[in-house]
């Protein structure tokens, strides 16, 4: 097993739902990544909080293999984002995003940290995501996440960012921003000309999609029954994808494939409660048989 770095957001965030609401509840793409790739691998999180983050709310990370040695606790207040869903959750509206302290944030590696052979470059400016590759001493396999803000408003840093990745985890209207390309199939193509040679394409309850080589692989999302909150999907599906990755130690095909189902997994658990709450609780025995949930999903024979 290989450990992962990541480098992005901690929050508090404010979530209502059709099923509820929660106040000031910890958030952040690092802190749901982190919380995920744990379940798999040794992670090491670069990130900034407030004041206000007091030792209660780090035991969101307690008892779980993530290293805080990277996490700077500054003056001032944490990073706040509240937000509202629709009836049907496909759609949410920011009601705010104070970013606080993130505003000022500049990662600095610890020393122990830039040699670590996985990286996942979470959803922060691409100025930013560059400034962590100038300080990672030739890692064995880096993927990074983007969004709509970043693609209107610093595309030449995202551009140099892409041309130094291995791969692109995004959703489908950002992967379609991206490239100019409403059909899935070209602007994949158009993405990995940029640089990434592995594009994963997150499509919510529409599954996955992902293309490396020649080839595509799609997964499925889980039925369910019951879902609260989509707050951190995307981050929890990288961090299960990155960590089985990790754990694996293989870059394969198959492993990718592998990799794309463990994340889509925890990801479908992240959707059952507010913010962290369900994978706070969850066991590994329940990722496992989620894992064999999504093989008899997907398992058939050739016509």
């Amino acid at each position: 097993m290989q450990a992962i770095l990541t480098v992005g957001s901690v929050a508090f965030d404010s979530i209502k739902a059709p099923g509820g609401e929660v106040t000031g509840v910890v958030g952040g793409a690092a802190t749901y990544f982190s919380v995920a790739a744990s379940f798999f691998a040794d992670v090491r999180m670069v990130a900034v909080v407030g004041e206000d983050f007091d030792d209660g709310r780090m035991q969101v990370f307690g008892g779980r293999s993530i290293d805080l040695t990277g996490l700077q606790r500054v003056p001032g207040e944490t990073f706040r984002w509240k937000g509202e869903y629709s009836a049907d959750l496909n759609s949410r509206e920011t009601i705010y995003t104070h970013l606080n302290v993130f505003e000022q944030f500049r990662p600095v590696l610890p020393d122990a940290y830039r040699q670590t052979p996985f990286v996942f470059l979470a959803n922060i400016h691409p100025a930013l995501q560059l400034e962590v590759l100038r300080q990672v001493d030739a890692p064995r396999f880096v993927a990074a996440d983007t969004m709509n803000f970043w693609i209107e408003g610093a595309l030449d840093d995202l551009r140099a960012v892409l041309s130094r990745v291995d791969a692109l985890v995004i959703n489908d209207e950002e992967a379609r921003q991206l490239s100019g390309e409403a059909n899935l199939v070209k602007a994949a193509r158009s993405i990995r000309a940029m640089g990434p040679k592995l594009l994963v394409i997150k499509r919510g309850e529409s599954g996955v999609l992902m293309t490396r080589g020649q080839g595509f692989f799609a997964a499925p999302a889980m039925p369910l029954e019951s879902v609260a909150d989509p707050t951190g999907a995307g981050d929890t599906f990288a961090g299960g994808f990155m960590g089985y990755l990790a754990s694996a130690g293989d870059l394969s095909d198959e492993a990718v494939n592998r990799a794309i189902i463990a994340g889509s997994a925890l990801a479908s658990f992240a959707v059952e409660d507010f913010g962290l709450g369900r994978l706070l609780g969850l066991r590994k025995e329940e990722v496992s048989d989620r894992l064999a949930e999504f093989k008899r999903l997907t398992d058939f024979k050739a016509l």
